[in-house]
């Protein structure tokens, strides 16, 4: 059996792909190892994987920074070039430590310093996507925060809808010139750009997520296989209290409200809206407020649980109706439980995991600037009237949850890396 390296960086939306994984290959008899900021040791030693401490190590209470990484249009050049790009050495330094003896590094969406550890190390490398808009297809084009008004051009073919990632290129491109000057200083060989080719893996891609939400494209890489979510919220270690199962299974199905972890340090008046939505139309509600809470909300009531932390696997399959921030790891929850969703974009991949939430027909969208009671009860009333949605939430759960996605992927690792693995 051989020894793997996982390397992710970002919110538990990134990382608990990566421990599903891991776990997967562990199983399997691998010995694996997630590489990943210092700040989530203990959520990874308490699944028995190793860890490795990679910077930058984020403070999760620097509220300035958050609410600039969770900006709507300027988020993703804040998380790359002041988060993630500024501790580019730092971070292939702690994964080439890790990745000593490793058989093959697996490396999620903003780990740059993983290929590059990958190739000093002498180990091969696969990579993940965790959502379809990663690949900027002009086949499939995605929804960008900066300009959500361009999914207006979808119906136009990828002939003009190839202009827009042509465009992000040129942009960021001057963004990575960190990453290059240190490919020349370790004498390794130009690479591709560092959100296009360049992070993607020529043998073996990993599409993790559902085939519901994005079929393969043209323009996707080679080596690119679909292999549905992989799912891992902890429900292993944080069962859900005797009350909270029973307000759970009380007289009718509460409309369940749930941040990520990102969006949840920032919740502005989200809480507020949805106590006033759910008071509006007189339906128990259930509101997980994630593991670090940035707002809590004011008096609940009977008729509302509020809980910090649960396992979205127990908690979504109770609900009337999800309303959730739209992350690909929530969303990916919110559909294998098969109930109506109402999906409120923050930032990053939101507005398009939204966008491809509605046009599955389970899901309503709201974009985030508009978030009121008035809004959310509209919504909320259409799904939960008609029954279509739930009829369609139903088969689409029946499909991601027979994909298995984190026994494909270790598959698809082990098949592809099948040497490497078994040099041991």
């Amino acid at each position: 059996m051989g020894r793997l390296i996982l390397a992710t960086f970002g919110s538990l939306g990134d990382l608990h792909p990566m421990i599903a994984l891991g776990r997967a290959l562990a199983a399997r008899g691998h010995d694996i190892g997630i590489a990943t900021s210092g700040f989530y040791r203990d959520a990874v030693e308490s699944t028995g994987l190793g860890f490795h401490p990679v910077r930058p190590d984020v403070d999760p209470g620097d509220r300035e920074l958050f609410e600039r990484a969770m900006h709507p249009r300027k988020g993703p050049e804040v998380v790359i070039r002041e988060w993630v790009l500024p501790s580019l050495r730092e971070s292939f330094e702690d994964t080439l430590e890790a990745s000593a003896g490793a058989d093959v590094v697996v490396s999620g969406d903003v780990a740059f310093q993983a290929p590059l550890a990958a190739e000093a190390a002498g180990a091969a490398w696969a990579s993940i996507t965790l959502s379809p808009a990663s690949f900027l297809s002009a086949h499939d084009p995605p929804v960008l925060p900066v300009a959500p008004w361009l999914e207006r051009l979808r119906r136009l073919g990828p002939i003009v809808n190839r202009l827009v990632p042509r465009a992000v290129r040129l942009v960021t491109r001057s963004w990575f010139d960190p990453v290059r000057r240190l490919r020349e200083e370790l004498g390794l060989p130009p690479a591709g750009h560092p959100l296009f080719e360049g992070k993607h893996s020529d043998r073996l891609v990993l599409a993790m997520f559902s085939r519901v939400l994005a079929e393969p494209q043209p323009d996707w890489p080679e080596a690119a296989v679909t292999t549905g979510f992989a799912f891992h919220d902890r429900s292993d270690f944080e069962p859900l209290s005797p009350d909270a199962f029973a307000f759970l299974e009380g007289r009718d199905r509460p409309i369940v409200f749930a941040l990520g972890s990102a969006a949840s340090r920032l919740p502005g008046d989200w809480w507020e809206v949805a106590l006033g939505a759910a008071r509006s139309l007189d339906r128990r509600a259930v509101l997980v407020l994630g593991p670090e809470p940035g707002v809590r909300p004011g008096t609940a009531g009977p008729d509302v649980l509020v809980l910090d932390y649960a396992p979205y696997s127990e908690v979504f399959p109770k609900a009337a109706a999800v309303v959730h921030q739209g992350g690909m790891g929530t969303l990916g929850q919110a559909l294998r439980a098969g109930r109506p969703q109402l999906v409120v974009p923050f930032a990053h991949d939101q507005p398009d995991n939204a966008a491809r939430a509605e046009r599955t027909g389970v899901a309503r969208s709201i974009p985030r600037r508009e978030w009121s009671v008035r809004r959310a009860v509209e919504a909320l009333e259409e799904l939960l009237a008609d029954p279509g949605y739930e009829r369609r939430a139903e088969a689409v759960a029946s499909v991601v949850r027979s994909e298995g996605g984190a026994k494909a992927a270790a598959a698809e690792i082990e098949r592809e890396f099948a040497d490497e693995l078994g040099a041991r």
